[in-house]
C-alpha cells in the first residue's frame, strides 16, 4: 500500500538491516565528517542565482505554509522561509497547524482557503491529501532537486501512484536513547548495545538511586516509537513491512512477542519516572528536560527518541555532548533497529510562487541554514555534515546519509492517520492503555486489530 514497503527476500532485507544499523553504531562511536562542494547554477535576468539553487523572481507573491511545528523548531524553519523571501521578493507567511493537520487541512479547504504547502508528516498523510484532490505534484525543478540530492528511497515516500507530491524536508533518527551522562557516570553504566545489556544498564542506574526511564506517554506517538524498534529488531524488516501494510494482523505472534519485550521496560513501575500514571501525563518535551535537569538526581537517567530531543535538550540547559549522551537503540533481535521519520513538503495550491518554494526546501542551501541551528536533521545528502552544530549531531546525520535506502520509516506514519495519527484513537490510545496495564497483551493485539481494520478497510 505504501511505496516505502520494499519486497525483498529475508536474506535481503535482513543484509540490508544489518547495514544500516551498522551504520548507525559506526557513526555514534566515530566522529567524520562530510565535505561536499556545491557548485552555483547560473540563471537568466530574472533569476536569484545566490546558493546553489536557481529560484524566480517572485515580488509581490503571497503564500502560506501550514505546520504543527511549535517552539523553536516553528522559530527556526521561519529563518529558512525568511531567506526565500530574500532570495525572491514574495511573502511567506508561517500557519500553525493543529494536530491531526488532515482534519486541519480539511476545515481549511472547505472554507476556500487551503494554505499553499502543508508540512505532511506521514506518506499516509500524503495519500490522503491525493485521494482527496488537494495535492498538486511537484513541478520539474522540485523533481530535479530532489532527483539531485536525495536517495531514491526518500524520493519514493513522497510519490503516490508513481507520482511525486513530496519534498521530505526534514528527517528523523528514530533509533536513538538518550542520557544523563553524570548519572551514567556516578552509576558506574555503561553504553548497552543489547536489550539484554539496556536492562543490566537499567537496573545499575536504578540501584544509584536514579529512575532509569522517562516516558513521554501523554503523546501517543512515543509509544509508538518504542514499539517499532522493538518489533524491526525482534520480528524481522519483512514482517515490518508486512505490518506497516496491514498484511498481517496485530494478533501475529510476533507483535504478542514485541509487546512482551517492551513489558520489561513499561511493566516495572520503578523504572519509568512517575510510574505508569505519571508518565500518561508527561508530554514528549517534559520528558526530555527532566532527564536532564535536576543535576545529578534528574526525574530519570535516561529518554528513548530522535535526534530532534536535542531541542529540548537545549531547553533543559544541558549540553549536547557533555551532559547528555547518545547511543544507537539496542538490538533485541539479530541487529539494532533503524527507523526513521520525517515531514514532506506537499503542495495544496499550485502556482510558479508555491513550486519554487518546493524546490527551494528539496535544496541544500534550506536545509543548510536550519541545519545550523541545531535540533534538525536533513535526509539532503548534499548539505555538508559540518552545517550541524556540534559532533553528536553531526555523527547522526552522517548515520542517516549513510543508510542509504536502507531504513525503514516510523510504522505509524505509513498508516491511515486514523490508526497511526490521532490523539486518542488508534495505535496511540491502544499503547497508552498498555503503558498502563502492560500485562494485557492480548487485549491490547485485539484492540490494535480492530483499530487498523477499520482504518485499512480489511
Amino acid at each position: 500500500m505504501r511505496s516505502t514497503s520494499r519486497n525483498r527476500t529475508s536474506r535481503a532485507a535482513r543484509a540490508a538491516a544489518a547495514a544500516a544499523a551498522g551504520a548507525l553504531a559506526l557513526s555514534l562511536t566515530a566522529c567524520g565528517g562530510d565535505d561536499n562542494d556545491s557548485g552555483n547554477e547560473q540563471g537568466g535576468n530574472d533569476q536569484e542565482t545566490a546558493g546553489t539553487v536557481t529560484l524566480p523572481k517572485l515580488n509581490g507573491e503571497s503564500l502560506e505554509v501550514a505546520a504543527v511545528w511549535t517552539g523553536a523548531e516553528q522559530e527556526n524553519f521561519k529563518k529558512v522561509l525568511a531567506e526565500f523571501e530574500k532570495r525572491t521578493g514574495a511573502k511567506v507567511t508561517f500557519v500553525p497547524a493543529q494536530d491531526p493537520i488532515i482534519n486541519f487541512l480539511g476545515s481549511k479547504v472547505a472554507g476556500g482557503q487551503p494554505p499553499d504547502i502543508a508540512m505532511l508528516p506521514q506518506p499516509g498523510a500524503i495519500k490522503q491529501a491525493v485521494d482527496k484532490k488537494w495535492a498538486k505534484p511537484l513541478g520539474a525543478e522540485a523533481i530535479n532537486e530532489l532527483q539531485e540530492n536525495y536517495s531514491q528511497g526518500w524520493q519514493d515516500i513522497g510519490k503516490v501512484d508513481d507520482k511525486q507530491y513530496g519534498v521530505y524536508y526534514k528527517a528523523a533518527n528514530k533509533s536513538l536513547i538518550w542520557y544523563n551522562a553524570k548519572v551514567f557516570e556516578n552509576a558506574g553504566a555503561t553504553e548497552p548495545k543489547t536489550w539484554d545489556e539496556l536492562l543490566t544498564t537499567a537496573q545499575t542506574v536504578y540501584d544509584s538511586g536514579v529512575t532509569p526511564f522517562s516516558v513521554g506517554g501523554a503523546e501517543g506517538w512515543t509509544l509508538t516509537d518504542w514499539f517499532e524498534n522493538i518489533y524491526l529488531s525482534q520480528a524481522g524488516p519483512e514482517k515490518y513491512d508486512q505490518l506497516a501494510k496491514h498484511e498481517i494482523k496485530w494478533t501475529d505472534p510476533s507483535v504478542k512477542d514485541a509487546l512482551t519485550t517492551l513489558a520489561q521496560v513499561w511493566g516495572k513501575k520503578d523504572y519509568v519516572a512517575g510510574g505508569a500514571n505519571g508518565a500518561l501525563q508527561t508530554d514528549f518535551p517534559a520528558s526530555v528536560t527532566q532527564t536532564f535537569t535536576g543535576g545529578d538526581q534528574p526525574k530519570a537517567a535516561m529518554v528513548y527518541e530522535g535526534d530532534f530531543a536535542q531541542v529540548n535538550i537545549t531547553q533543559a540547559k544541558a549540553e549536547v555532548g557533555t551532559d547528555a549522551k547518545v547511543f544507537p537503540f539496542p538490538a533485541v533481535g539479530d541487529t539494532a533497529p533503524v527507523v526513521s521519520g520525517g515531514d514532506a513538503a506537499v503542495i495544496l495550491q499550485d502556482s510558479k510562487a508555491a513550486q519554487a518554494l518546493a524546490t527551494f526546501l528539496a535544496s541544500p542551501d534550506a536545509a543548510t541554514i536550519q541545519a545550523k541551528l541545531g535540533g534538525y536533521l536533513s535526509p539532503n545528502k548534499n548539505v555538508d555534515n559540518s552545517a550541524y552544530p556540534n559532533a553528536v549531531q553531526q555523527k547522526i546525520a552522517k548515520s542517516l546519509i549513510d543508510s542509504g535506502d536502507d531504513f525503514r520509516f516510523d510504522m505509524s506514519d505509513q498508516a491511515p492517520q486514523a490508526f497511526g495519527g490521532t490523539p486518542g484513537k488508534g495505535e496511540w490510545k491502544a499503547l497508552q492503555d498498555f503503558l498502563k496495564n502492560p500485562s494485557d497483551i492480548a487485549g491490547t493485539q485485539q484492540k490494535l486489530e480492530a483499530d487498523a481494520a477499520a482504518a485499512y478497510g480489511n
